[in-house]
């Protein structure tokens, strides 16, 4: 790749090269990202293989497997190289074409793969056999001297791994767990998850300790628990306290009326005004009579008058004579 790099300008070799570093960096953890830097390096050097080869992988993590397929062929012309070959016939699975796939793995390309290379394509050919559904030809596929081997290889584990998950398809989970346990044994850089798949089987179920929102949840139960607790104690308190305020008011309220109903009851309203009518109608009888008298002792009518007149005078005169006594 330096060499190829070499070839362009020196400004534009850094900037492809950087961009190539961020590819590999972010590859396995941020795919996205990895493949925005595999687009830019990609417009900056179309022409490079390795700049071609790794736009392929971008595009493979994120499952654009048409632009992977398009980028591993064409850094396959330019390099003349089979080493892409089983992740090209991966791609052609993704694409929903198992049977291309399965015939890549019969090409004479497969012949020129180094071992590792030949295990990546007996892997990528069981998982055609599968996606085919034919389950149990995939269990036979993976049967090799590789998986038979003691030795430890960087594909051991993922060999291991994709055997115990044909066999669990096919019914076998006695089997498969012991594969799945193999796996992990050779699983030194964690690149499957057989433990899980392990405690799956075994009905196991693990919680991260050391997992953020875990430590959250438990942190902010025990808060919320307390808090609901206090509230309720606070609202029997405020209960009894509005009982204890409302109490003695209720007492007064109930005594005032009791108090004035003793004093005026509405009976005794009632027979006042009648009494106070009387008084005035026997005021009225007893000036009729006044008259009366006064008329009778008269000699003519005049006089009479006069002497009405001067019973009414009197009368009139009486409330000042009384002001006056006072």
């Amino acid at each position: 790749m330096r060499q190829e790099l070499m070839s362009l300008p020196k400004t534009l070799a850094e900037d492809v090269a950087r961009n190539l570093v961020m590819v590999a960096k972010l590859l396995d953890d941020e795919p996205e990202q990895a493949y925005q830097y595999a687009r830019v390096a990609l417009r900056l050097a179309s022409r490079v293989a390795a700049v071609r080869e790794a736009a392929g992988f971008a595009s493979y993590a994120v499952g654009k497997y048409s632009e992977a397929l398009a980028e591993f062929r064409a850094a396959r012309r330019m390099t003349g190289n089979s080493d892409l070959w089983p992740v090209m016939a991966d791609c052609e699975r993704g694409m929903g074409r198992p049977e291309r796939a399965l015939a890549m793995a019969g090409e004479p390309e497969v012949q020129k793969l180094d071992r590792a290379g030949q295990v990546e394509m007996r892997m990528v050919a069981a998982g055609a056999r599968r996606d085919m559904g034919q389950a149990d030809a995939a269990v036979v596929t993976l049967q090799s001297p590789e998986l038979a081997s003691h030795s430890i290889q960087p594909w051991t584990a993922r060999l291991r791994y994709a055997y115990a998950d044909a066999l669990l398809a096919v019914g076998r989970e006695d089997e498969a767990r012991e594969w799945f346990a193999k796996a992990l044994e050779a699983d030194q850089g964690g690149t499957t998850d057989a433990s899980d798949r392990l405690a799956e089987l075994d009905g196991v179920e693990f919680v991260d300790a050391l997992d953020p929102e875990q430590e959250a949840d438990d942190a902010l139960k025990p808060v919320a628990e307390s808090t609901v607790e206090e509230s309720r104690a606070d609202e029997s308190k405020a209960e009894e306290v509005e009982i204890e305020d409302v109490e003695p008011d209720l007492v007064e309220d109930d005594e005032e009326p009791e108090a004035v109903e003793s004093e005026i009851e509405p009976e005794d309203a009632e027979a006042v005004e009648p009494e106070a009518d009387l008084v005035e109608d026997e005021v009225q009888d007893d000036d009729a009579e006044d008259l009366a008298e006064d008329a009778e002792d008269a000699e003519d009518a005049e006089d009479a008058e006069s002497a009405a007149e001067a019973r009414s005078e009197d009368r009139a005169g009486l409330p000042e004579k009384d002001g006056d006594d006072s």
